[in-house]
């Protein structure tokens, strides 16, 4: 037997386990065989990835790529460019776009967009606002992996539905059997303290930050977990970036509520001093926290298992909206978000190598869990035989150090994580079987990701 494609003597890891030695086999996009590499068959292709690990492909559930409607920012082609360089086989895209992905036709323009130019799999989100709640059964229909509100103000000011609309919204969503998430942050606490701090001149980019308190975040989190405790809705906390938010999420756990929860790897690898030492083109939402609220967060969210997944919030600005040029000038002319679809895989990887993590918990949080989460699995997510055949290769012993932005893929490249330095990288990275990313260079075609199909 002959097959299209096998990795070679590598290491394979799971959530259950690691194994040396070892590879995977590929026919017709599909993962055929899993095992030693003495026991795998003849192939077409070989790649001898010796001293490397072979995981799940990576799971990014959260990823801004802009299109439809603001494409000088990014678009589907640049992201998931961006993606395969990082190691990423699936990406999830947000709905505050333009037009907003709020009804049927505009969820399929966007996936419309991306059959023609993804490099990488892809699925959408739709926003939920108080004018298409009775649309939610027709955007189920059209394919949405889930749906979205926007807590308070955020890019794209998409307008946030009452909470009695919210719980309305509950009630239809849980009739499809998706999962709603948040940006769980409390708009009426923000305003305040945005409209107090421009009043008082506070404009330094560590005032953006605290303009947006942990009480905030906690109480959005803790509100709309006592909606889903009441109307049965399976509830997401997207971006969770504080401790005190992962405890109310545990607590939630705790009670029996179907609540799952992301952080990102910003949260976990910068506190709030990054807005001192690199300014506004660190500044997002919700904010960096301090030290005691990060530890809380590995501790709460990471050790004790309230954070279910990782993802990036990989938010494309221009460096003119980002401030670039003046980084520690008046915070409130900058926007908020950057990018992270190149940098979540080494992150990762660097925390592995300073015991954080183990592989295997890695894999379960960046690949597996979200999979699961948004009902991907085991097509994506898995090594299991008969599934998709997406994996990433990692060299977890690479040193090296983003010394240019400008060497990453997307549109635009601002991020804090310039000038960081790191150990591990991806080397290589195959959707489907197609290897889309090799020796340092993006190889797949643009139009050969495709869209997941979900129940």
């Amino acid at each position: 037997m002959t097959v299209e494609l096998v990795v070679r003597n590598c290491t394979v890891v799971t959530p259950a386990d690691r194994t040396p030695d070892a590879g995977v086999a590929v026919e017709d996009g599909t993962i055929v065989a899993v095992g030693r590499s003495d026991r795998l068959p003849d192939a077409d292709r070989v790649l001898d990835a010796e001293g490397m690990v072979l995981v799940p492909g990576i799971v990014d559930c959260h990823i801004h790529n802009r299109e439809p409607g603001l494409e000088y920012k990014e678009d589907w082609e640049s992201a998931t460019r961006a993606a395969a360089a990082g190691g990423v086989t699936t990406v999830v895209g947000m709905p505050n776009t333009d037009p907003v992905i709020d009804r049927p036709e505009h969820l399929e323009l966007k996936f419309e967009r991306g059959e023609t130019s993804a490099h990488v799999d892809f699925q959408s989100y739709a926003v939920v606002t108080s004018e298409n709640l009775d649309l939610i059964p027709d955007i189920d229909e059209a394919g949405a992996l889930g749906y979205k509100i926007f807590l308070g103000s955020t890019v794209g000011d998409v307008p946030p539905p009452s909470d009695g609309e919210i719980l309305e919204a509950m009630e239809r969503i849980r009739e499809t059997g998706k999962r709603l998430g948040f940006h769980e942050e409390n708009g009426e606490i923000i305003d305040h303290y945005t409209e107090q701090f421009k009043a008082e001149g506070r404009n330094d980019p560590i005032d953006h930050s605290h303009s947006r308190p942990v009480i905030a975040e906690r109480e959005a989190v803790e509100r709309m977990i006592t909606f889903a405790e009441e109307t049965g809705a399976k509830v997401h906390m997207f971006h969770v970036s504080s401790g005190s938010a992962a405890e109310a999420v545990a607590r939630g756990k705790d009670r029996g509520v179907d609540v799952t929860a992301e952080t990102t790897p910003h949260y976990l690898w910068f506190t709030e001093e990054v807005m001192r030492e690199k300014g506004n083109p660190a500044r997002i939402q919700p904010p960096i926290r301090d030290a005691e609220e990060q530890e809380k967060l590995w501790d709460v969210g990471i050790e004790q298992g309230a954070i279910d997944c990782i993802a990036t919030d990989h938010a494309p600005h221009t460096p003119e909206e980002k401030k670039v040029d003046d980084p520690f000038g008046n915070t409130w002319d900058a926007i908020s978000g950057f990018v992270g679809l190149e940098t979540e895989v080494p992150v990762m990887l660097t925390f592995v190598d300073r015991g954080r993590f183990t592989l295997e918990e890695w894999v379960r949080r960046h690949s597996t869990r979200p999979a699961k989460v948004w009902g991907m699995y085991p097509q994506k997510g898995s090594l299991q035989v008969g599934t998709d055949a997406d994996f990433t290769i990692v060299d977890p012993d690479l040193e090296w150090t983003l010394e240019d932005r400008t060497d990453l893929h997307s549109k635009n490249c601002v991020t804090p994580f310039e000038g960081e330095s790191f150990r591990g990288k991806a080397v290589a990275t195959v959707v489907r079987g197609e290897v889309v990313y090799e020796d340092g260079e993006v190889v797949g075609e643009s139009g050969y990701g495709t869209r997941v199909d979900v129940d």
